[in-house]
């Protein structure tokens, strides 16, 4: 289920799903301990106006969810991280309209609450308001403490050291009117919020162990006049903290500035900060240079809710992560909630052209230390650094050793760093990353080649499904060594520019000659060495510290893989070979023949027969579902061989394209539904919406160059 809404300031983020119920709050790291695994409801209880229950009694007053009868709205205020919500509901006559921050410095969510009486009536009405909170510390729901503290006046879980506070504020103070603390989700207890069905609360003090909670307010709505319906405002804050004595620290603050002086100053620092990335950018402003004759103002919304949308999924320590939506769960157990080095790299990268370079000096200053010491990045960290969890084995099924890595993750981020330096050139900050980042991740890009092509041996692909030589992964090899021979010239390092540039020279000689095809009449996406003995001795050796040797007469046969990979434009984009060299241009060009949806959704597929959520086997018409990433991928390729600026204005159809298939809020998945424009997998993505500012900064850049 997509999270329409996040908001967060590198340490805690609250996601909402698309009933508007938080469904997630992770704290203190982005990404990691997620304390909202399960819905935390939100809802109004009241009088049914007019007669229709006069029948029955029980139904003129009736607590209504969120996700119960309410017709929503779920967007962003314009240019800023602040929600812009409205719920109405026909039944009770009543229209909500929320606004949702997490402070920019302090881990501090609020909730503007305007309760506004639809009914015409001439009499105030009570509503109840009620929110729920299925919190589960650390992630769990094992040892739990729920408690109404009277010091600071709110609901308190806690467990070990992570403590979250809950409260209601209305006229300038807390009111808390009533609350329950309960059993939730054990023994078949649904939780606190069935007690507040009936519009009341138990006022059970504590929990432990498997608990939850739930409080309400009492609004007293005057009555509409002529001129104006009748509107009370509420706010709902939830606090965060790792001892008591930082909620004790919170509470103080709310009590001194108020929150709606937190919504205010939260509101304009994501507008100043996002103002910020265009007097940093070398391209200078975006909103300046006449873009609106070339690109339709929904692009150009959906590139500024995209840089927000980036922000919220970094982590104040420097990690990016790829997506924060624990609905996925369901089908692994398992999150995107993780850093990879890959997606990490793009992001930085796309950040940085923007104008924002703290992103991706966070980013390298994380992965700086974090490189295994044979030299290569693993497959995906958490957000504290750690490594987090696999699937890639250590050896292949006849207990061969094999490196357990996409070797892409460790290439690009020398590939990054070295552009964020061109744009960045500060000495300090990659002086020290040279021998502990750049030297020997390059080494080992050095060192992980055959023997005898040249090549890069196997690896994982950037899909994370197969195993061999990918042509995506040798384009960011190269990219990964140009740029380290780059820095070796920086420090004046003589011999390892020589070895570096010599490397990169000869595996680009030899992607050519093995991996084009005269019968596809273009490149091949992958080939693997035919001889799996073969391939388990050189991996030997490299595990034993030797650099891999081959006999004189060692001759490797490669198995092709032919199916068409959207993934393939990383030859140009990466700097391998020009889009304009003509083997690149047949390669590109089946790829968006063969890869283009052919439904009215349209947008490109990222391979054939993709079978990652696939909904059709119809593979003429839809190759596998499209990608936002894979359909700028193909744009950048247009991008890139615009000749004139009519020929860039088609290119930026596929920027309209995604901007017409983002949720309301702005919002993008990682795929749609080819049939229906439904969002599948996980949402946001982080890399979508990345790729939505590289691909817009590309075509400023383009746009300018072809004035």
């Amino acid at each position: 289920m997509p999270r329409d809404l996040p908001v967060g300031n590198g340490q805690m983020l609250v996601c909402f799903d698309p009933h508007y119920r938080l469904r997630d709050l992770y704290f203190p790291f982005v990404g990691q301990e997620n304390h909202a695994a399960a819905p935390c409801r939100f809802g109004a209880f009241a009088d049914v106006p007019g007669d229709a229950h006069r029948a029955d009694e029980r139904r003129k007053r009736r607590l209504f969810w969120s996700d119960d009868g309410w017709d929503l709205s779920l967007r962003y205020e314009p240019n800023t991280l602040a929600t812009d919500v409205t719920l109405a509901h026909p039944l009770l006559q009543l229209k909500l309209h929320c606004t949702d921050v997490v402070d920019f410095h302090r881990n501090l969510f609020v909730r503007r609450i305007d309760v506004t009486d639809t009914s015409g009536s001439d009499t105030a009405r009570t509503v109840r308001l009620f929110h729920h909170h299925d919190f589960h510390m650390y992630g769990t729901k094992v040892g739990d403490t729920a408690y109404f503290d009277p010091q600071i006046r709110s609901l308190v879980h806690y467990r070990k050291n992570r403590y979250l506070m809950a409260c209601f504020y209305q006229d300038g103070d807390q009111q808390t009117d009533e609350y329950a603390t309960g059993t939730s989700g054990f023994g078949g207890a649904e939780g606190t919020y069935r007690d507040a069905e009936d519009g009341q609360l138990s006022g059970n003090p504590i929990g432990q162990g498997a608990v939850d909670s739930t409080m309400m307010v009492r609004v007293i709505v005057p009555a509409s006049t002529a001129e104006q319906p009748g509107t009370r405002t509420v706010y709902i804050v939830i606090g965060a903290g790792k001892t008591y004595d930082e909620l004790d620290t919170l509470h103080k603050f709310l009590h001194r500035e108020g929150p709606q002086g937190v919504i205010d100053r939260t509101r304009g620092y994501w507008k100043l900060w996002l103002d910020s990335g265009n007097r940093v950018s070398d391209a200078g402003s975006l909103w300046g240079d006449h873009l609106a004759d070339a690109l339709p103002a929904p692009v150009l919304q959906l590139y500024r809710r995209s840089l927000l949308t980036v922000k919220t999924q970094c982590d104040a320590r420097g990690a990016i992560l790829a997506a924060n939506d624990s609905d996925i769960l369901q089908f692994s157990r398992d999150t995107y909630s993780y850093l990879w080095p890959r997606d990490g790299a793009f992001v930085a990268d796309a950040m940085d052209a923007a104008g924002f370079p703290e992103i991706a000096q966070g980013f390298f200053t994380f992965c700086d230390g974090r490189l295994h010491h044979r030299g290569m990045f693993l497959h995906k960290y958490n957000p504290d650094g750690s490594p987090a969890s696999s699937w890639h084995p250590w050896v292949d099924r006849q207990g061969r050793p094999q490196m357990p890595i996409q070797e892409d993750e460790t290439a690009l981020v020398l590939w990054a760093l070295w552009r964020h330096y061109e744009r960045h050139p500060e000495i300090g900050f990659v002086r020290r990353k040279w021998s502990t980042l750049i030297q020997p991740a390059a080494d080992f890009l050095v060192q992980y080649r055959d023997p005898t092509t040249q090549l890069p041996l196997p690896s994982y692909d950037l899909w994370e499904e197969r195993y061999g030589v990918h042509t995506f992964t040798v384009a960011t090899v190269v990219a990964g060594l140009r740029a380290a021979a780059k820095f070796a010239k920086c420090f004046d390092q003589s011999q390892a520019h020589q070895r570096y540039n010599t490397a990169a020279d000869e595996i680009t000689a030899s992607f050519v000659e093995h991996f084009w095809s005269d019968t596809n009449q273009r490149f091949l996406r992958r080939i693997m060495p035919e001889d799996p003995e073969r391939n388990g001795r050189v991996m030997g050796e490299l595990f034993a510290g030797q650099t891999p040797t081959a006999p004189a007469d060692d001759r490797v046969v490669y198995e092709p893989d032919d199916n068409i990979d959207a993934s393939m434009f990383a030859i140009f984009a990466l700097g391998m070979l020009p889009a304009d060299d003509p083997k690149v241009e047949k390669t590109m060009e089946q790829v968006r023949e063969r890869l283009t949806v052919k439904t009215k959704v349209g947008g490109v597929a990222r391979y054939l027969d993709d079978y990652y959520h696939q909904v059709s086997d119809d593979l003429e018409r839809i190759p596998g579902n499209p990608w936002f990433i894979c359909t700028l991928w193909l744009a950048d390729y247009d991008i890139a061989r615009a000749k004139n600026r009519d020929e860039l204005r088609k290119a930026g159809e596929a920027l309209r394209w995604v901007a017409e298939r983002a949720l309301p809020s702005g919002v993008l998945a990682e795929q749609v539904h080819p049939l229906t424009n439904a969002p599948l997998s996980v949402s946001p993505l982080t890399w979508s919406h990345a790729t939505v500012v590289s691909t817009v900064t590309k075509y400023r850049h383009r746009w300018r160059e072809l004035a």
